[in-house]
Order: structure tokens, then sequence, then C-alpha cells
């Protein structure tokens, strides 16, 4: 059988502080005539470096393939090069399919224009007719939740009601290769569900391929046969999705302390997150937990919503979840300069089991600034403790741990 997918040498080369744009066809010409037989370098210089490096693998049609890797491991990078978003800086993919992708929230969407007018230029996109369109519309706006607003332009949604729609978009305009990216983890659990139930059904029913980017271990099992490990640009393994998890989770790198993270949209410096209770990643329950955030902020900023997420590798979705704005109403005003917050939990009352701690920040229920469900990782350990939990909404986890958020400046 031949691949609908085809990875060969692949490589990307970022140099730092700097934006990568296409070229124009009269900036290559500019370029080649003042050096004609100029190669591409190979060697990095003091600010450059490979996002991903000699990439190479095969799909075949009708596969389900899960990417997994820590942060920084080149996912990303290499899912863009895969939707034709950024080029390669050498190497080859052959794609044997009309491709739908999912990266970001609201990828591809034109702000101007209604939710309708989105469906069909995105159609237009993918090669479709309009009868072709017009054919699954219905579908679409329902499976999406968001027909009041399927005549508002884009620019009004909030990030859940985008993440819906170009996702129902992306899974039923009848792409032969779905691409998809953590992006799913800006809904709540529900829809969450919704939408692996309908790449399940996609793959099983209708024989498409799908490339699944997800830091959700269980997601990632039950939904794909077969995955890649990557860790910084590289392939380290492929193999069944059970084999993989385990090798994921058991790796160095992923108990390694959080390293600072920038977030240039806000021009926002996410320096620190820690929990201060804990012994070399053990948390013991029944205590009180205390999870320290530092942001080193460029500017005053208002309205913004800070979120701390913690989830259990072997569930589907989130067990606890509190944002400052939507759980708790405080205002967050992040100052110019060192800002410190605190998460404390007064009885945490969670079982014993491999965690995983995430942030997100936001101005909540418009746009998401940041995002990431697994910056740490931390064992519960197993005691005589008897767990008491209360269920809460599902966009914030299964269970409400009693907390408060502590805010000051430094």
């Amino acid at each position: 059988m031949t691949p609908i997918i085809e990875v060969k040498g692949l490589s990307k080369k970022y140099r730092m502080g700097e934006s990568q744009p296409y070229l124009t066809l009269r900036d290559s010409l500019v370029n080649f005539a003042k050096n004609p037989f100029k190669k591409i370098k190979e060697g990095l210089s003091k600010d450059e470096f490979w996002a991903i490096k000699d990439i190479n693998f095969t799909v075949e049609p009708g596969e389900v393939v899960g990417i997994i890797g820590r942060n920084g491991a080149g996912k990303s990078t290499l899912l863009k090069i895969l939707s034709r978003i950024t080029p390669p800086t050498t190497g080859e993919i052959t794609l044997r399919g009309r491709v739908g992708s999912l990266l970001e929230v609201g990828t591809g969407f034109q702000q101007e224009l209604t939710g309708r007018e989105n469906i069909y230029l995105n159609g237009a996109i993918l090669g479709m007719s309009q009868v072709e369109i017009r054919r699954k519309f219905d579908e679409i706006i329902a499976f999406a939740e968001v027909e009041k607003f399927i005549d508002t332009p884009v620019k009004h949604y909030s990030s859940g009601m985008y993440m819906r729609l170009a996702f129902t978009i992306a899974a039923h305009l009848d792409p032969e290769i779905l691409i998809v990216d953590e992006v799913l983890a800006v809904g709540d659990t529900e829809f969450q569900k919704k939408c692996l139930g309908k790449m399940d059904e996609i793959s099983k029913k209708q024989q498409k391929t799908i490339i699944f980017v997800s830091h959700n271990m269980s997601a990632v099992k039950k939904l794909c046969g077969r995955g890649i490990f990557l860790d910084k640009g590289k392939v380290i393994s492929e193999g069944s999705t059970d084999k993989l998890v385990e090798a994921y989770m058991n790796s160095a790198d992923i108990k390694k302390d959080f390293k600072p993270i920038k977030i240039t949209e806000i021009d926002v410096l996410v320096k620190k997150i820690a929990i201060n209770q804990q012994e070399k990643g053990k948390v013991y329950p029944g205590k009180s937990l205390t999870i320290d955030l530092v942001l080193d902020s460029k500017n005053d900023i208002s309205g913004l919503g800070i979120q701390i997420m913690i989830s259990h590798d072997d569930t589907d979705g989130r067990v606890f979840s509190s944002n400052t704005k939507v759980t708790k109403n405080i205002d967050i005003k992040l100052i110019k300069g060192t800002n410190k917050l605190s998460l404390i939990i007064h009885n945490f009352s969670l079982c014993s089991g491999k965690y995983r701690l995430g942030l997100g920040i936001d101005i909540p229920f418009v746009k998401f600034y940041f995002l990431d469900i697994d910056l740490l990782y931390f064992d519960v350990l197993e005691t005589t403790f008897k767990s008491s939990l209360v269920p809460t909404l599902p966009a914030y986890g299964h269970v409400y741990l009693e907390h408060d958020w502590i805010y000051g400046t430094n």
C-alpha cells in the first residue's frame, strides 16, 4: 500500500528572536543573482537552532498516529510543516490527500467574516464545491453548538466557540488527512470527549488518516494505534502507543524542574511555577498544598484570568482546575515588573497516582494567550487518608477542592 504521508530527512532551522517569513519570488531571484551557487547551510550560528532535525516516517491510509513529547520537542513545528504553514529548511514531505488542520484556535479564520462565511471559505480552500459544503452545513453547526451565532463575525466569538467551530469544520469537510494539535484542551471536558469520539468515528468508519498531538496520554492510547516520540527535535522511538507512553512517562526529561516560558503576545515571562508541598516530585494527600507562580511583565495588564489545572494520566481529562477570574472572581492586574501568585489547596484530597500540572493565561471566554497542560509532573503517594470529593463544573475538572488565591507583587 502506498503511504498517504511520507516524511524524508525533514529539518527546520530557526533564528532566535526572529520570525521566519516566506520569501517572495523577487527575494528568491535577487538572492540567487547575488550567489547562484550558494548551498543550504547545514551548520548553526550562535543564534540559530534546529526545531526538528532529520525526521523520517510514513503513515498509511486510515492510520491514527499520535505524536508525543515534552515542550520544545518539535511537535508543533512538525505539524506546521505537514499543514503547509511553515516551509522546511531541508527534507521533503509527500501528502497524498486533502489536509484539514487544527493547530491553534481559529487558525485559518477570517475575523471579519461570520461563522457561516468561514465554513464556506474553509471548504473552498479544501477544494470542495458549494453543493458539497451545503450538504454538510447543518451537521457542522449542530456539532459545534453555535447555531445562535452562525451569522455573527467570528471576531466576537469566545475562545471556546472558536475552538468548537474550528474543530468541527476541520473534521466534517472531508479531508483525507486530519491534523489536530493540543488545542482541544481549550474546550470543556464534555466537548473534548465529543471531539475524540468524532475522530474515532472518522478514522474507523470513514478510513481517514489522523495525526494527533496531545499531552493527554489516556487520549493518545485510546485513539491512536501507533505513536512517534519526539525529543529535542528528533524521533526517539516509534511503535505501539502503550509502549511509547510508558517510555515517555518514565523518561528523565519530564521530571526536570520548570523552565521559564516567554509569552510574546503580552510580553510576559512565566518565570516560576512550583509545588511547595513535595519531596522530589512526591505529594502527600490530606494536607494543604501550595502552587507558587511568578510572572515578569513588561507592562501593566488588566483583565487576565490565571488558571491552574491538575490532570491525571490515567483518566480522560482534567481532575481539578481554578481560574482566578471565573472561579474566584479575582481581578488580576499585572504590574510592570515581578508579580507573585499562589494557589492554596487547603485539603489536597486526590487519590494516589501520577498527575501533571498545567497553566492557562487568558481573558476568560474571549482569548487564550497561553495554555500548557503538562508543565510539571508529580506523584501523589499512597496513604491511609480517605478522599472526599465534591463534583464541579465539567470545564473545571471532575472535582472541587477548597482553595484560595493569594495575589501580590514584589
